[in-house]
Order: C-alpha cells, then sequence, then structure tokens
C-alpha cells in the first residue's frame, strides 16, 4: 500500500464520490473530436466550436460525474461552467505524437507546467504515455525519464499524479487486430507492472483493460480467449500493482463498457473507478454539427443516461481508491 499526503488525499476526495470511487468524465480529446466534427461537417473543426462542445458536454454530464479530464488548450472554459462538486483533472501531454518519428515518443505542451495547471484549479495531472513494454531501452528509457520529470513535478505541488498507459507494440500497426489482442495482455500489465514503481511517482494509473472483449469468448464472433482465460486476464492485471488503477473506455460503445466492468468484477479484479471519454458523449458529436439546440437535447437525454447506468454499474463493481492508498 502507497502513503500520500494529506493534501493529496484532499485532492483525490475531491475527484472520486462519496464511495471513493473516481467516476470521472474524460473530454481532453483534441485532434480526435476535430476529427469528429469533420466526419459529420466540413468546416466545423476549429477551435471554437470545440472550446463550445466541450463546455456543453462538462455543464451538462459534470452532475452526474465526480471528476471531469480536460485539456488547457481547448477545455478551460468547460472547466469553469462544470458542476460545483466535480473535480478537474488537466492533461499537462501533447495530443498524439510525430508518426514520422520512432517510438511514439511523448512530449509536454509547452507553455504549461504542473504548477501551471494546478493555478487553474487541478487536483490533478494527468499524462498519456504510449508504451511497448518490449520495445528497446533506447525508446524506452527516454520514456521513463519523461515520467519521473513529471512524477517529481507534481510531488513538490503535492497534487496526485494519473498517469495513463496506452500500449502497442512497434512491430504491430494495428491495435485491434487478432494479432495484437493475443499479445495485449502481456502488454498492458508488464506496462503497470514497470509503472508502479517508486521512483515514478505515479498515484494512480489508467489503464486498457487487459484484453480486446471483441475476442473473448460471448462478446465476440471470433474468440482468441476463453471467458477463463479473460477472467484470469483480470485478475492478474489487479495484482499488478499496488496503486490504485482506473479503466478507460478507449471508444468503445456505453453498453460494452458497462458490460466489461461486471466482468472486471466476476473476475475479482479491485479496479477504483474509471475515466470514461468517448463511450459517454462520443455520439453527441453528430447532433452538435446540427445547432447547440440539438446538442443539448442529445445530452440531457442519451448523455445523462450514459451517466446514469455507468455510475450504477460502478456502484455495483468499483472498489475505493482508499484499500490501496494510506
Amino acid at each position: 500500500m502507497k502513503t500520500i499526503s494529506e493534501k493529496k488525499r484532499r485532492h483525490l476526495e475531491s475527484l472520486s464520490n462519496e464511495h471513493g470511487v473516481i467516476a470521472a468524465l474524460a473530454i481532453d480529446q483534441r485532434g480526435s473530436i476535430m476529427k469528429m466534427m469533420g466526419k459529420y461537417k466540413s468546416g466545423l473543426a476549429n477551435e471554437k466550436a470545440i472550446e463550445e462542445f466541450k463546455c456543453l458536454v462538462s455543464e451538462k454530464l459534470t452532475p452526474y460525474a465526480s471528476s471531469i479530464l480536460l485539456d488547457p488548450e481547448y477545455g478551460l472554459p468547460a472547466s469553469k461552467v462544470r458542476h460545483e462538486k466535480a473535480g478537474l483533472i488537466l492533461a499537462y501531454e501533447k495530443t498524439g505524437y510525430d508518426a514520422n518519428q520512432v517510438g511514439r515518443l511523448p512530449d509536454l505542451l509547452e507553455n504549461w507546467s504542473a504548477g501551471r495547471l494546478a493555478r487553474e484549479g487541478a487536483d490533478a495531472i494527468k499524462i498519456l504515455l504510449y508504451y511497448d513494454v518490449d520495445e528497446g531501452e533506447e525508446i524506452n528509457d527516454i520514456k521513463h525519464a519523461f515520467v519521473e520529470r513529471v512524477g517529481d513535478e507534481c510531488r513538490a505541488l503535492e497534487i496526485p499524479y494519473f498517469l495513463e498507459i496506452v500500449s502497442y507494440d512497434a512491430k504491430i500497426e494495428d491495435v485491434k487486430s487478432k494479432e495484437y489482442a493475443k499479445i495485449k495482455p502481456h502488454k498492458v500489465i508488464e506496462a503497470m507492472k514497470v509503472f508502479s514503481q517508486e521512483h515514478y511517482r505515479v498515484d494512480v494509473l489508467k489503464v486498457e483493460v487487459p484484453v480486446n472483449m471483441d475476442y473473448v469468448e460471448g462478446y465476440g464472433q471470433d474468440v482468441l480467449h476463453s471467458k477463463h482465460e479473460a477472467l484470469a486476464y483480470f485478475k492478474q492485471q489487479s495484482e499488478a500493482t499496488r496503486l490504485p488503477f482506473i479503466f478507460l473506455s478507449a471508444g468503445v460503445s456505453a453498453e460494452l463498457f458497462r458490460k466489461t466492468l461486471y466482468f472486471a468484477k466476476e473476475a475479482g479484479s479491485t479496479f477504483n473507478g474509471v475515466l470514461c471519454g468517448r463511450a459517454t458523449w462520443k455520439d453527441g458529436v453528430e447532433p452538435y454539427t446540427k445547432g447547440v439546440e440539438e446538442a443539448n437535447g442529445w445530452l440531457e437525454e442519451q448523455g445523462r443516461e450514459n451517466m446514469e447506468e455507468l455510475n450504477a454499474a460502478l456502484n455495483d463493481t468499483a472498489t475505493s481508491w482508499k484499500e490501496r492508498l494510506s
């Protein structure tokens, strides 16, 4: 069990519900939202539209979330209209990575620091890291130092540090392929072990589920993992870290994400919440391209339903982070 300071504990309390579960909404996407908007309406994907959509999502859905994850590039206006009881997590990394450079290397936003994000009201700092545990040391050591550097910033400020790990394999282009699904449990679980080490200063891991559910018996047509095997991977994941860990939705449907949480519970996983993004709001992009009124209508009905159903699932499945931190 990891020990944290009283100041960090208070911040984590602000990000959690009454059960000590992180029921957070994520809308720190930048490039992907541009692509979504552009798909439905050419020319709409601009800074003003992205800021407005994030504001609508924040205003309408944070009454049903314990906190919200935003970016400082387009999300600060949305942070000002969130529900008064919703905590704030701010992203510190640049979106995406340079596809022309080997290794999917991370980078920080140039005009920001952990201190500046804290002064904007952040209760926690988040960075996203693309990580292949089997990639060469010349690549991974750059990433290790990067994670350490941010960890030391957060430690000095006594602000919680959330590390989002997105796994991949340097030799497999499609992470949704059956080829990658075979090795995904190894990639996810081993990465969690690496960054659970104390010198990285991570307080909460934001991670993928350890299997692609499309290849699990009873969930997909092309079965790679039996139900028993998949349950075992969820259990191994839970035992791989002493840190609190929460699941990202990875763009799957709201229904599949909820089913996955129940699957994790059945496996005996003691996960501590979610930072759920596209699964809750992505279907609201198309109504937004038709107008604010249409977007509000969708968010107040389907968006709210998605959040309430997710909260019900979390009440049934997630455990408090207080069982992993003292």
